[in-house]
């Protein structure tokens, strides 16, 4: 793995973190590769049982595409010294990616250490929960650079915040700090920027403890219930919590309930 992502995976927790402090972790063609990369194996290994994306250096959690080397593909583009277009970046990185933190079938924490803009804030709000250091801000960016939204903002940061505030930061671009992030929903919680890594840290490592695949459920019920109706979302429910009612996790955690002990999951 490119060591512009560093991938660490300690008792059921992967950390992956973007390793490029010096350029505020933007994305190029590399670091996107590599994470894509590194989310896929979290999501396929039934080592892991939670997932920690954050970045390297107190600037920055990810400022989206590195506008250096994309100003370098769309000129070889256009005098046809290119290979294709550079556009496809959405389709063959950021699409994969932020399906896999989407559908990663484990919960996903961000710890946003800085600046997320664009794809950046996009793989945030992604992520199933935000812990934030006061330090930190957010930028939907796109309109700024005469883009639309891309790496799900479309989807997530309406079910975030509601249509109307979602709009109005597409398509009037600035600055959230960390408390109005809080305020508007976008952060869950927002702590000093010098407890950040151990208050995620934390908090991933009891999500990693926890019952894996009821969270898996969870997910995939919120993610289902959000584009259809009530009947179906019942239905759904009944189907996922069969399911859950089968697992390894439910018994022992009843058996643990019955005897007054703390359940100790498994994942299964």
């Amino acid at each position: 793995m490119a060591d512009t992502v560093l991938y660490d995976l300690t008792e059921g927790l992967a950390t992956i973190t973007l390793n490029r402090p010096d350029a505020m972790n933007a994305l190029n063609i590399d670091t996107k590769e590599a994470l894509r990369d590194a989310l896929l194996e979290a999501a396929e290994s039934p080592a892991v049982r939670a997932v920690l994306l954050t970045g390297s250096g107190p600037r920055a959690f990810c400022v989206g595409q590195d506008l250096k080397e994309h100003t370098g593909l769309l000129a070889a583009d256009r005098d046809g010294s290119g290979e294709g277009s550079t556009m496809s970046t959405v389709a063959l990185h950021y699409n994969p990616i932020v399906t896999a933190i989407a559908g990663m079938p484990k919960p996903v924490v961000a710890a946003v250490n800085g600046v997320a803009a664009g794809a950046g804030a996009g793989f945030a709000f992604a992520a199933d929960y935000r812990i934030v250091a006061d330090t930190a801000s957010f930028n939907t960016s796109f309109a700024g650079v005469a883009l639309t939204a891309d790496s799900g903002v479309s989807w997530t940061l309406q079910r975030l915040i509601g249509y109307g505030r979602a709009a109005d930061l597409l398509l009037f671009p600035r600055t959230i700090d960390a408390q109005e992030a809080l305020g508007l929903g976008i952060a869950h919680r927002v702590v000093p920027a010098e407890e950040l890594a151990s208050e995620a840290a934390a908090v991933a490592r009891r999500l990693a403890e926890g019952p894996t695949a009821a969270y898996a459920a969870i997910k995939e019920s919120l993610a289902f219930a959000a584009g259809h109706t009530l009947t179906e979302a019942l239905a759904m429910e009944d189907e996922l919590q069969r399911r859950a009612g089968a697992s390894d996790d439910h018994a022992i955690a009843v058996n643990a309930f019955v005897n007054k002990e703390k359940p100790r999951f498994t994942g299964r």
